[in-house]
């Protein structure tokens, strides 16, 4: 019988120290030092320290540890752990310390065969390249130019690689001459879990500086949005109290504009104005008759005088 092989006292020891730091820091991170020099790496433990306890164990340490607790939200930490990775332990909350490792990270430029970790853009825009082969480079990813007092301009945005693919060798050349760095060297955040609340979260690696642009603009458009919508608080009741003057006006003259006619009063007018009209163009027969009698009688005298000539003759 083969005797039992023996486990390292160190090796104990260690999953003993993750046990403990499991059980009773509020907040255990798993991030990606993937790339990083070790210079960063130094520096970066330097500015956390005090904030966290930067472990990079083997895995089979951390996950005897891990199958030891008895926090069920431990058990997914266990599946994110992979090459290249180091473990924190904290009393800070989970996105204030992701918060102080991506405030810790540089950018890298890109090399041949790495996964883009976004979509990479090649803006459109002035450039600092001159003709020559350059051109060559440019046209053999797609990318449109022209030449601008001297210098190459490109015409209009290109994605040269998007989230995942491999970056290849001419992509990697031309960030490299474009100064475009979409790497970042650091610790960066994978995943973490609140030892108290037992909460598990994913997705922590935010940026800070576009978060603020992004609430600045969010908020830039929610003023007019309220207004429009007609939501009533503190800074949109002046807005709305104008749009309702406003309205009213436009009201008022539309009314006016269409107002209808009251059929009384149009009627009374209309028979009035018409017999006006009708004094004014039809006389009165008996101030005619009673104005010109003269001419009558004349002609009454005349017919008779006619009348005795001819009884004469």
């Amino acid at each position: 019988m083969t005797p039992k092989k023996q486990v390292p006292k160190y090796k104990i020891e260690a999953v003993n120290e993750f046990a403990d730091l499991i059980k009773n820091k509020k907040t255990i991170l798993i991030a990606s030092i993937k790339n990083i020099p070790g210079s960063q790496f130094q520096e970066i433990s330097k500015k956390l320290r005090g904030k966290a306890i930067i472990k990079v164990p083997k895995k089979n340490l951390i996950n005897r540890a891990i199958e030891s607790s008895d926090k069920g939200g431990v058990k997914k930490l266990g599946s994110k752990i992979d090459e290249s990775f180091a473990i924190l332990f904290s009393d800070l909350d989970s996105y204030e310390l992701a918060g102080e490792l991506l405030r810790n990270t540089s950018p890298a430029k890109a090399k041949s065969g790495q996964e883009a970790p976004e979509d990479i853009e090649i803006e459109s825009g002035p450039t600092e390249l001159v003709p020559g082969p350059a051109i060559s480079e440019l046209g053999a990813l797609g990318i449109q130019i022209q030449i601008e007092k001297g210098k190459i301009h490109i015409k209009q945005s290109k994605i040269i690689a998007k989230k995942g693919e491999k970056i290849s060798q001419g992509a990697a050349n031309l960030m490299s001459k474009l100064d475009v760095k979409p790497f970042k060297i650091g610790f960066i955040p994978i995943c973490a879990l609140d030892t108290q609340e037992n909460k598990y979260y994913e997705n922590i690696n935010i940026d800070s500086e576009k978060a603020v642009t992004d609430l600045k603009e969010a908020h830039s458009k929610a003023l007019p949005f309220a207004v429009a919508i007609g939501y009533a608080t503190e800074d949109t009741i002046k807005f709305l109290l104008a749009k309702a003057v406003a309205h009213e006006k436009a009201l008022e003259k539309f009314a006016e504009a269409n107002a209808p006619i009251e059929e009384g009063t149009n009627k009374k007018e209309t028979q009035n104005s018409g017999d006006e009209q009708s004094k004014q163009k039809i006389p009165d027969e008996s101030l005619t008759t009673n104005e010109n009698p003269e001419p009558q009688s004349r002609e009454a005298n005349s017919q008779s005088d006619k009348s005795d000539e001819g009884e004469k003759n």
